[in-house]
């Protein structure tokens, strides 16, 4: 970390330094290189993680814009593997869109919400590292997409319903591994590596290299910073040592079967060992894909046990 071209990670940006006015150029040229459009973000709404501790050292950071278009987009840090997380964004877009309707307004007040998942974390099988979802209606005997008529500034005009319909962005972090040649992987280097070109022209990657040097931030920010790091490395640790455990039970046992339950005892094991640690119910759900109902009779157990 004493290089001058180390940059801040990404998700301690988002959560310490992105919701400033003034660096509102990094998150800008990212969806704008992600959107392969021009984004303008007017305002910062409210989030559901913009608190400033990291007492939750497994939750996720998200970030929720305005665009000059009235759009809504939501950007999530996401970095541990977390069950049901389709079903938890699809909920944070239906959210957003209630959130910011009227009671009694017509629907032509709907907004449509872009939803970008930038994963950290193991996540489904696919051979790409970016990947966009967006609601289509196809004839399913002519394959052609239905047009819907919209009244706009008293004019009558076609739209398809993937321009009203939010649109996900799920970009995987760990599975990206080239040369960059876009601007989209110059992003995708920096969110992984940290690094920017030196003679980067991608929007946002500029303001980055202005704004998130390391050596810029104050002596305890940088202590901050680093605790965040370490937490992170931690994180890791903990995950693929309940992966080798349940693997190696798995393996002892020569069965598919065996293996499954081998994963389970393993993951188990490392619930117990986190709660012993001190780690809230949630933290360790999380982290670890248990339920929390499991995690909270694990924790009844050992206090049982500890009396």
């Amino acid at each position: 970390m004493e290089q001058d071209n180390t940059y801040i990670r990404f998700d301690w940006a988002i959560k310490h330094m992105l919701r400033d006015k003034s660096n509102f150029g990094i998150l800008e040229g990212f969806i704008s290189v992600l959107l392969n459009e021009k984004v303008e973000i007017v305002e910062l709404l409210e989030s559901e993680s913009n608190q400033d501790s990291d007492n939750d050292k497994f939750n996720r950071v998200d970030l929720k814009a305005k665009n000059s278009k009235g759009h809504l987009i939501i950007v999530e840090v996401q970095l541990t593997r977390q069950l049901y997380y389709l079903q938890r964004i699809l909920y944070g877009t239906c959210k957003a869109i209630t959130e910011h309707i009227g009671l009694g307004d017509q629907y032509d007040k709907v907004k449509k919400v872009y939803s970008i998942s930038i994963l950290y974390c193991d996540f489904g099988k696919g051979d790409d590292y970016v990947y966009h979802g967006e609601t289509r209606f196809r004839g399913i005997h002519t394959g052609n997409d239905l047009h819907v008529n919209v009244k706009e500034e008293g004019v009558i005009v076609p739209h398809l319903p993937r321009e009203v319909f939010p649109e996900y962005y799920l970009v995987r972090v760990n599975a990206y591994d080239k040369i960059p040649d876009t601007p989209l992987d110059e992003w995708l280097t920096y969110l992984k590596t940290g690094k920017v070109k030196e003679d980067t022209r991608t929007p946002g990657l500029q303001e980055v290299k202005r704004k998130l040097q390391y050596l810029s931030m104050s002596p305890k920010q940088r202590r901050a910073y680093e605790e965040h790091v370490d937490t992170l490395r931690y994180q890791d640790d903990v995950l693929d040592t309940a992966r080798e455990e349940g693997l190696a039970e798995g393996r002892a046992e020569g069965l598919a079967q065996g293996i499954e339950k081998g994963i389970e005892k393993g993951i188990e094991t490392v619930a117990r060992n986190m709660i012993s640690l001190g780690w809230d119910n949630d933290s360790v759900s999380t982290a670890t894909g248990l339920p929390e109902a499991v995690i909270a009779a694990i924790r009844q157990n050992l206090e049982q046990h500890s009396r």
